[in-house]
């Protein structure tokens, strides 16, 4: 398999490693995607991380932009991690995980930091960073990361990525604001057992007066993908349909945003960790762009109307058998499928294939 080719359809960065998408939002006439980002390495952990940035008005020709946040502040000198983005009386603002090693302590502090812009692509950051500066004692714990900033019905919230030691379980917590600069905490909004903690999480409203929540959930056992459609009041979520719908296994840290066209729109890390060294140079990408639905009581995930000319119904890496299919990968075990297929389409972008199954009843991310 080349590695070294470039990818078409599937975003990645010039030089340098790549993970989480972050702040994905539509913004003065492009959708900008950004992300985690070490642009003078290969690999992770060489360097703080920083947020890479790139746009695009049709998700098949990208634009790679400067970097957007740098981890330059006293605040954030051991990071700018995962979050998202909101746009306010025209300027776009980025909510990041800001996280600080202490003079003279061990370990770091996690905490939440803002930034903004009037033109998309230069950032300043607030002066009086962070604007949360501290986990809520007795419902999170030191996993406290990745703010999902939304607005719903005029009040704009923040969900954050955390964990609960006590009570062995991976939560959700909740934040209000009325200026997104100032934020009270609102309690627990949702909470799985037998966790570590959760990441990653998005919320918004479907436009049907139901909500998307959705997360990286950490389980004592294994972590998977979590969309889940409910109802949201008093600061609580109420799950009423879940799924996992991508099942990797070559893919981490989806991030879901609303657009202009009124969309829920996926898109995930590919090919996930365990590839952080896997070859000389990153092999990261963002995966093509899913729009999020629900039909009859399962969550589905299918590409963008901009890709789906793309979509083919058979590819040289997988072979379909009487039960499903397999997908041979490079050097590691084959993805084998068993279930019913009523419909199978992909996308194949050189080394990365995305599988469709049922309209996108369930997804399969592989890096071949």
């Amino acid at each position: 398999m080349n590695y070294n080719a470039k990818l078409k359809y599937h975003y990645a960065t010039a030089k340098g490693w790549v993970n989480d998408p972050n702040g994905l939002v539509y913004y003065k006439g492009y959708y900008h995607v950004f992300y985690q980002h070490a642009p003078d390495y290969e690999v992770p952990w060489k360097q703080p991380m920083h947020w890479g940035h790139a746009r695009t008005k049709d998700f098949l020709s990208w634009e790679e932009l400067p970097v957007a946040l740098y981890p330059e502040a006293p605040f954030d000198n051991h990071g700018c991690w995962s979050g998202t983005a909101i746009v306010k009386d025209d300027v776009l603002y980025l909510f990041y995980a800001s996280i600080y090693h202490p003079k003279g302590e061990d370990g770091d502090i996690q905490t939440v930091s803002v930034a903004y812009s009037s033109d998309g692509i230069n950032f300043e950051k607030y002066e009086k960073n962070p604007i949360i500066d501290h986990y809520p004692v007795g419902d999170g714990s030191h996993d406290f990361r990745d703010p999902a900033v939304c607005c719903i019905d005029g009040k704009y919230y923040c969900v954050m990525a955390s964990g609960n030691r006590e009570k062995d379980t991976a939560n959700l917590l909740l934040y209000e604001s009325e200026d997104l600069l100032s934020w009270n905490y609102r309690g627990v909004m949702c909470e799985w057992e037998n966790g570590i903690y959760a990441e990653c999480p998005s919320f918004m409203s479907n436009g049907d007066g139901r909500y998307l929540l959705s997360a990286s959930v950490c389980l004592h056992s294994h972590h998977y993908f979590s969309a889940m459609y409910g109802s949201f009041k008093d600061g609580k979520f109420n799950i009423e349909i879940t799924g996992e719908v991508d099942k990797g296994p070559d893919q981490y840290a989806g991030q879901v945003f609303r657009d202009h066209k009124g969309r829920n729109i996926l898109i995930s890390w590919i090919p996930g960790w365990k590839y952080s060294g896997y070859q000389d140079h990153d092999v990261g990408c963002m995966s093509v762009p899913r729009e999020m639905s629900e039909r009859n009581g399962k969550v589905y995930g299918y590409p963008v109307e901009e890709l789906r000319h793309l979509l083919v119904e058979s590819d040289p890496a997988l072979r379909r058998t009487e039960n499903g299919f397999t997908v041979e990968r490079e050097g590691r075990e084959p993805l084998v499928y068993e279930g019913k297929i009523d419909k199978l389409e992909m996308i194949r972008d050189e080394y990365i294939l995305e599988i469709f199954v049922n309209g996108g009843e369930e997804i399969y991310t592989v890096l071949l």
